[in-house]
C-alpha cells in the first residue's frame, strides 16, 4: 500500500469506530517483546504499584484495548535518542507494524531525532512510506535541539511534502522534575518561542505544541492565533490548574484548535475528563477539544 492507501484506510477504519474522543498524546514505553518477558512483566507491575495505576507501562497492543474499550482513539509514539536505544522500548518499526492491526484505535506518530538532518529527512520518508506514520514527535528539552535549529529543517521539509503533523513538547518537562539540576533537562528548549520561526518557514507543516507552555503560556497562545497551522495540545497538566488565560482562549479565539491529550500514561482519560469538568470550558465547546478539533486535523470524515 501507498502511503495515502495507508492513511486512507487508517481514517476509514477511526470513522467507522464511532469515537467519542481522540487522545492526541500518548506515549508507548514497553516493546511488546519486554512486556512479554519475566523482566519486563516484573517491571511493569512495579511501576503500577509506584503510581498506583494500572495503566502504566502498556505496549502498544495494551494501549490500543485500554482506549478502545473507551471508544477513544490514541495518538503514540516512542522518543528517538541519538545514544544507544533503551532495550525495552519499542522502535518506530513496531509502532508501525503494530499500528497497522489496531487502525480503529491508534494513530502512529514516528520519532527522529532532529539533529540526524538530512540522514533522519530520509528517515521520516521511510517511516512515513513504508509504516504509515501520521505525524511526528519532538522532544527539544531531552532532545537538546532549539526546535529552529536549521539542521532540523531538512525532516520538517519531509513532514510539510505530506502535510503531517509535527508536535513539540513545550514549556516545563516532568522528566527530571524535583530532582537535583533537574536531571540535566535544560527548559530553554521548551520555549515555543522558537517554533514561531517554523512555523512561519513550513506553512504547510501543522504544528501542535505540546501542554501547557508554562511558563510562556502566552507566548504560545500568540503563535497559536498568528499562525493558522499552529494547534495546542492539552496534555501533561491537570484541567484544574489550567492557567485562566488557556480557558480563556481556548473558549473563544482557539476552541477549534485545542486538542485533547492526557499525556498517558501521566493521566488515565477518566482522570482528565473528570478534572475538565472542574473548569469553566464551556459545555458547546467541549466536543471540539474531545473529538472533532483532532479528526479535523487528521482528516478524519464522519460515517
Amino acid at each position: 500500500m501507498s502511503a495515502a492507501e495507508i492513511v486512507a484506510a487508517g481514517n476509514a477504519a477511526l470513522a467507522a469506530a464511532d469515537l467519542v474522543a481522540i487522545d492526541v498524546h500518548t506515549h508507548v514505553h514497553f516493546s511488546t517483546r519486554y512486556a512479554q518477558s519475566a523482566e519486563g512483566t516484573a517491571r511493569m507491575a512495579q511501576m503500577q504499584e509506584h503510581f498506583r495505576s494500572d495503566v502504566v507501562g502498556a505496549d502498544l497492543p495494551g494501549l490500543a484495548a485500554y482506549y478502545r474499550e473507551r471508544r477513544m482513539a490514541a495518538v503514540c509514539f516512542t522518543i528517538d535518542s541519538l545514544g544507544e536505544p533503551s532495550e525495552h522500548a519499542p522502535t518506530n518499526e513496531e509502532i508501525g507494524e503494530l499500528a497497522a492491526e489496531h487502525r480503529d484505535a491508534i494513530i502512529p506518530f514516528g520519532s527522529v531525532h532532529p539533529l540526524r538532518g538530512k540522514g533522519g529527512a530520509a528517515i521520516a520518508r521511510r517511516l512515513i512510506e513504508t509504516y504509515g506514520m501520521r505525524g511526528f514527535k519532538f522532544h527539544p528539552s531531552v532532545q537538546e535541539f532549539y526546535p529552529n535549529d536549521r539542521t532540523a529543517y531538512p525532516i520538517y521539509e519531509v513532514l510539510a511534502e505530506y502535510g503531517l503533523p509535527a508536535l513539540f513538547h513545550t514549556g516545563q518537562n516532568g522528566v527530571g522534575a524535583g530532582t537535583p539540576g533537574g536531571g540535566g533537562i535544560r527548559l530553554k528548549y521548551s520555549d515555543p518561542l522558537y517554533l514561531d520561526d517554523v512555523a512561519a518557514d513550513f506553512p504547510e507543516m501543522p504544528i501542535v505544541m505540546a501542554h501547557p507552555s508554562f511558563p510562556w503560556q502566552d507566548v504560545a497562545l500568540a503563535i497559536a492565533t498568528h499562525k493558522a497551522q499552529v494547534h495546542i495540545d492539552l496534555s501533561g497538566w491537570s484541567p484544574k490548574y489550567w492557567p485562566a488565560q488557556l480557558v480563556q482562549y481556548a473558549n473563544t479565539l482557539l476552541k477549534h484548535k485545542v486538542l485533547f491529550g492526557t499525556d498517558y500514561p501521566l493521566f488515565s482519560p477518566e482522570r482528565w475528563c473528570a478534572d475538565l469538568e472542574k473548569t469553566d470550558i464551556r459545555d458547546t465547546v467541549k466536543p471540539g477539544i474531545m473529538l472533532g478539533n483532532a479528526a479535523r486535523l487528521f482528516g478524519i470524515e464522519p460515517v
